[in-house]
């Protein structure tokens, strides 16, 4: 970003003013920021300009683009249910470039590495920015200061918040579809290209001025059950392939098999059970990272051998809670996204298999939201600091890793355990301050390292509760030490004064900024 005035937020970091030609609001702390005004709505529309048989089925993406009014500087949103294996976002970009569109705001609720696709596209000025994740290649590309728009970094519920406050105004919506009908009604549980639920592009649904949906399993009306309501969709494409299912598999979904992960898991799941928190009825969340799965295990035979059961699981689903659900551990799976394929069969044959969204899950400026209701969440983090700040989106040599997904919205369950190891690749992951700020410290509770398990001090009711534990707990200044004197002491990479993406907290407001790094 070329150079902007900047001012220090609440949390003590220096951020712009403006970004990208708009006014932003500093981070003013946690519950602090109160909004004004009404939700955003799309401009009125009347039944009579839409086919009286329902039939809204135009003969490829680029004619339903056109008739969007495709044009210069516009935003475009996508959905990434199907993770690496998405087709359709790159599709529209490569459609945009024929077509000779300059200065595209891409606005994907995240990115995978086969967005790499795209960087030709960010260099030649078709897409002039990324509102959304920038992961593997595309966040090496926005960390080296390629970008030519400033990038924008929001968690799963920050997006939803910032389309419903018209933070975010998107033109066209694609959202692609496992199976739909010719009026737009969708879902992603069946087809042969079945992703699972489709609710982060339910936002996109209902706020956008235009909304094209794109499948490759188009059924006779009405489609059920729809996750997407064609009273919202405009335009209807077939295609031959909609996405590759078998790469929405996320994380390693598998049980990890390391020592060191598995003691942390194990040492994790005791530090539950000994503050209280696993008990019949309770809740909790977990990742699909091995570390996280095998926490859920950890639990599950704690639940099997004491005969009780959780009231209900957020997921992301896979095959372990699934198998949890059916078991008769659990009684319900509300799930945010889809992890593997058995999630997806669930999702299609379990009454108890519910599928949520960022609105109802995570979104900040609504009534109230799942995650505060949630006992204990298990999450990870790139980096965590002596004041229990945490990172989750810049890697130890400062390049953007991934995206925040829905770690900020987690984080105010009633429980934050950070499981994480107290190095990796022989850099120490407590530190001094982060690098990148995604969540502040009075939200993350415990940290469980291989090493020891540091409680913030402010959780006064779990210190009382773990006194006399024979766990190993620790100051976070204990663990940082430890971390230290076997690996020494971390450098922070080096930046220059340009900032190339900001970081949204929940409520809109930006935590911190991110700068060119220095190669």
């Amino acid at each position: 970003m070329k150079k902007s005035k900047e001012v220090k937020n609440a949390a003590g970091r220096m951020i712009p003013v403006e970004v990208n030609g708009k006014p932003v609001i500093p981070y003013q702390g946690v519950g602090k920021y109160r909004p004004t005004g009404r939700r955003f709505a799309p401009k009125l529309v009347s039944c009579a300009d839409y086919p009286a048989d329902g039939n809204k089925l135009v003969s490829s993406l680029k004619e339903a683009l056109i008739k969007a009014g495709l044009k210069d500087g516009m935003t475009i949103s996508t959905h990434h249910h199907f993770r690496d294996g998405d087709i359709i976002g790159n599709l529209i970009f490569d459609i945009a470039h024929e077509m000779g569109i300059k200065n595209l705001v891409w606005f994907p609720s995240a990115s995978f590495s086969c967005h790499a696709h795209l960087i030709p596209y960010l260099e030649d000025g078709t897409i002039n920015r990324i509102e959304g994740s920038m992961n593997g290649p595309l966040g090496r590309f926005t960390s080296e200061g390629k970008m030519k728009g400033v990038g924008v970094l929001r968690s799963h519920g920050g997006r939803y918040q910032s389309v419903q406050d018209g933070e975010v105004q998107i033109d066209i919506a694609v959202i692609a579809a496992p199976t739909a009908d010719p009026f737009g009604n969708a879902t992603g549980d069946r087809g042969p290209a079945a992703c699972g639920l489709l609710g982060f592009a339910l936002a996109d649904s209902q706020y956008a001025e235009k909304v094209i949906v794109v499948t490759d399993n188009l059924i006779p009306f009405p489609c059920v059950p729809w996750q997407i309501q064609g009273n919202y969709v405009d335009y209807v494409v077939k295609v031959d392939k909609v996405g590759i299912p078998e790469k929405i598999v996320s994380g390693t979904t598998e049980i990890t098999k390391s020592p060191d992960r598995l003691l942390i898991a194990e040492m994790t799941a005791m530090f539950c059970d000994e503050a209280g928190i696993i008990q019949d009825g309770f809740s909790y969340q977990a990742g699909a990272g091995g570390t996280a799965l095998s926490i859920g295990n950890f639990f599950e035979n704690i639940l099997r051998e004491r005969k009780i059961k959780a009231r209900f699981i957020r997921a992301g689903s896979n095959k372990y809670p699934v198998k949890m659900l059916e078991d008769g551990y659990v009684d319900y799976i509300l799930d945010g996204q889809t992890f593997d394929l058995e999630g997806v069969r669930s999702m299609r044959e379990n009454p108890g298999h519910l599928n949520t969204s960022p609105f109802t899950s995570y979104n900040y400026h609504g009534k109230g939201n799942f995650a505060s209701m949630v006992d204990v969440v298990i999450l990870g983090a790139t980096e965590v600091d002596v004041n229990f700040n945490a990172n989750v989106v810049s890697h130890s040599d400062g390049y953007l890793l991934h995206g925040i997904g829905g770690w900020q919205n987690c984080i105010f369950s009633k429980c934050t355990i950070l499981p994480i190891p107290l190095f990796r690749d022989r850099i120490p992951i407590i530190v001094d301050d982060v690098f990148t700020l995604c969540g502040p410290g009075e939200l993350i509770d415990v940290i469980v390292t291989e090493r020891g398990i540091a409680i913030n001090p402010l959780r006064k009711d779990l210190i009382k509760k773990m006194k006399g534990s024979k766990l190993p707990i620790k100051t976070i200044q204990q663990l940082k030490a430890e971390g230290e004197a076997i690996c020494g002491k971390p450098q922070k990479p080096k930046t220059t004064d340009e900032i190339v993406a900001i970081v949204k907290w929940v409520d809109g407001t930006v935590i911190d900024a991110i700068r060119k790094i220095v190669k």
